[in-house]
């Protein structure tokens, strides 16, 4: 993960904060991915993290793939297939309508995967919206009086 955080401009330590949010508090679930022989120890090489969220259209719960990663060295080996066959799986065990996740329309190579060999729907009625940091603070005057 640290790998990938990098060049987003992420901070590259952020292993407290992670270990806090998915294991001390689980806001999100992660599915790894592991290479390795029953000899030698595991090394993680892809990781889908999510989590749940509802839809009102649906009336069901759905699943938001918030980060897919692959090491450069395994992709198109099918990791990125297994680690979606098995989110799938969750989705499936959950009873949830869709997996739903964001994608930088830069990233042709993902897109092509997600479209070619995944089937999956470009959403190009929506487009993503965000606050952040002082955005979220701002929000503060817009509440309403307690009685």
């Amino acid at each position: 993960m640290r790998k990938r955080s990098t060049p987003l401009g992420q901070p590259q330590n952020l292993y407290a904060l992670y270990r806090k949010n998915l294991f001390e508090t689980p806001y999100a679930h992660t599915l790894l991915a592991i290479a390795g022989t029953p000899d030698a120890p595991g090394k993680a090489i892809g990781l889908a993290m999510y989590f749940f969220n509802y839809s009102t259209w649906t009336a069901k719960p759905g699943v938001y793939l918030e980060d897919l990663f692959v090491d450069p060295a395994y992709r198109g080996k099918g990791v990125g297939k297994a680690l979606f066959a098995e989110l799938g799986k969750v989705a499936e065990e959950k009873d949830c309508a869709r997996i739903d996740w964001s994608v930088l329309k830069w990233n042709k190579p993902s897109i092509d995967f997600y479209e070619n060999t995944l089937g999956a729907t470009t959403m190009s009625e929506w487009m993503g919206m965000r606050l952040e940091g002082s955005q979220i603070q701002n929000l503060r005057k817009f509440r309403l009086a307690s009685s």
